[in-house]
């Protein structure tokens, strides 16, 4: 008798232990799942900072560059066809870009992302900044309620690990790049410098490829 009982304290602590550990463990992947739900910058990165943007939508290719010479338009069309950018448009997409924040950030497993339509993904947003870097937001489908949608930031994915990060970002980059491209060129025609803005923007851009 004196055994059984001896059994069944040990059997209690080691439940009691196994709880405890378990009662830890999530506690702190709650915590860490907090900390990582934290509004953030997507970019730090400042607007005057870039010079181009080379947008993907998987209909067509835009490539836009500062314009370095005239106040206005401050944006070019370089290709599929040189002309003068709407600033408006680009201008609500930089907004985005430079102001908005990710709701979330996920760690997955990199093997993982095409459930998040990263691989291939949706649309691409490629930053060229006057120091020459790259960043490219990768842009994945919605969330399940359409509230938000999936992204990750190319540069941020390291080769060596087996996780990668996933941000929740703005429905808003949606509308920002799904438009038609006529949506893209500057809507009435500058007097005088029209055809001397249209003079500066280079024959060929060269576009680095991801």
């Amino acid at each position: 008798m004196q055994l059984k009982r001896n059994t069944l304290i040990l059997i209690l602590l080691a439940l009691s232990l196994s709880g405890f550990v378990y009662f830890q463990e999530m506690n702190g992947n709650i915590k860490k799942r907090q900390a990582n739900s934290k509004e953030e910058p997507i970019f730090l990165l400042a607007e005057e900072n870039v010079q181009s943007l080379i947008i993907n939508n998987n209909n067509y290719v835009i490539s836009l560059e500062r314009n370095q010479k005239y106040e206005k338009p401050k944006w070019l069309i370089t290709a599929p066809e040189k002309a003068l950018a709407n600033d408006a448009i680009v201008t609500y997409l930089t907004d985005l870009l430079f102001n908005s924040k990710s709701f979330r950030t996920l760690s997955v497993k990199i093997n993982t992302i095409k459930e998040f339509g990263l691989e291939p993904p949706q649309s691409r947003i490629t930053i060229k900044l006057k120091n020459q870097k790259y960043y490219t937001l990768v842009l994945g489908n919605y969330t399940y309620h359409k509230k938000y949608i999936y992204a990750q930031i190319k540069s941020s994915i390291d080769k060596k690990s087996s996780y990668v990060e996933v941000l929740l970002v703005s429905k808003d980059f949606a509308n920002a790049i799904n438009r038609q491209f006529s949506e893209w060129k500057q809507l009435a025609p500058v007097k005088n410098n029209h055809s001397k803005l249209l003079s500066i923007i280079p024959q060929s851009i060269y576009i680095k490829k991801y």
